[in-house]
């Protein structure tokens, strides 16, 4: 069977390429090709443009690469016609996907929608657009199913498949010194993936490392990023980089500085208590303050409708504040303890085990309808 599939971002890229696991291993016949990243492309995947052409966010920053945006869903649809998928799968990356369904279904495609788009949070009313246009929306967080259900939309829960891309990975038990990492408790720097964001919080995130010094500090740097947009940023500071490695670095740290995003969670998943970072565009944010709808920005909180982990957003993301709030979380910090017996409640709400799996056979049985 043949599968075209639009991942937009690095997460998505991820649990696109575990989804892809558990779809070979039912479709003997997977062919596919599509939008992602490089984890997509090592399971197969005809990669037709990599996520890092299309990573534009913020309300300002959208506009202003509008004719791109444009361009790359006129390519898009041209591209589907020509696959001749037999089912199209759409992960996350709702501003992009949304357009591709409506043209999917007026085309005569089946539509899964893998990973809901956060409309709980803001444009609530694109329900009735997914409703209209997608066959089986795949959810993998706990309070979405009955959010849809208020709209009288049916969804499934498949739970979250970070549990699995954690459980399967092997780290290296040599990973410090391979490095060459002292052994200093080590704290983790997670400034994002796109150079927009990376270039607004990683000063920030640094602005602290003077006041730390029997810790190290270590950048999660994007593999789709060159090198040296880093170095220009670190201006001298004694850290170090690893690209690609994110989970390595989280299963060997003691606390994280972290831009909200998936990454939150992936932090609270490897039991790593941190702070969550965020500074945008500033007429972006405040078009986004009066938009969206939930009380929280980091999945953490959300997810458990409490402020398990502190988060630092906007004026209130200063060094001052972030040297307090690491200062919590690291060993002896009065918050430390509480957040970990939190993360452990987290993981219990997430679906356990087999998530990937349990979506690629709703999407294998969807496709052969």
């Amino acid at each position: 069977m043949k599968y075209y599939i639009i991942a937009g971002e690095a997460s998505g890229d991820l649990h696109a390429s575990n989804l892809i696991i558990g779809l070979k291993k039912l479709d003997p016949e997977f062919q596919s090709r599509g939008w992602g990243g490089d984890l997509m492309q090592s399971e197969g995947v005809e990669l037709v443009k990599h996520y890092r052409e299309l990573a534009f966010m913020g309300f300002v920053e959208v506009i202003a690469n509008l004719r791109t945006i444009l361009r790359n869903i006129t390519f898009c649809k041209k591209d589907i016609r020509k696959y001749k998928p037999d089912v199209l799968i759409l992960v996350d990356y709702p501003g992009f996907n949304l357009r591709i369904a409506d043209f999917a279904r007026k085309e005569g495609l089946r539509v899964i929608y893998y990973i809901s788009p956060q409309i709980w949070a803001w444009k609530q009313s694109r329900v009735h657009q997914i409703k209209r246009n997608v066959d089986r929306m795949l959810c993998i967080l706990p309070f979405e199913k009955d959010f849809y259900a208020r709209f009288d939309f049916d969804v499934d829960f498949t739970g979250h498949p970070l549990l699995d891309a954690i459980a399967a990975r092997c780290g290296s038990s040599d990973w410090k010194r391979d490095h060459q990492l002292d052994e200093k408790p080590l704290i983790a720097l997670l400034p994002g993936s796109r150079k927009q964001e990376i270039a607004t919080m990683l000063p920030l995130m640094l602005s602290v490392v003077p006041d730390f010094p029997g810790h190290q500090f270590v950048i999660a740097a994007a593999p789709s990023i060159e090198p040296e947009f880093y170095t220009g940023l670190i201006a001298g500071k004694n850290v170090k980089m690893v690209f690609g490695k994110t989970y390595d670095l989280l299963e060997n740290a003691e606390a994280a500085l972290v831009t909200s995003g998936t990454a939150t969670l992936e932090t609270a998943l490897f039991n790593v208590p941190q702070v969550v970072c965020y500074k945008g565009n500033k007429i972006s944010y405040h078009i986004a303050r009066k938009l969206v709808k939930v009380k929280y920005i980091s999945l953490v909180n959300l997810i458990m409708d409490y402020p398990v982990v502190t988060e630092l957003i906007q004026d209130d993301l200063n060094t001052n504040r972030i040297r307090s709030e690491l200062a919590d979380v690291i060993s002896g910090g009065k918050g430390r303890a509480n957040m970990l017996k939190q993360y452990a409640d987290l993981k219990n709400k997430l679906g356990g085990p087999g998530a990937s799996d349990r979506a690629a056979a709703i999407i294998k049985e969807e496709s052969g309808k």
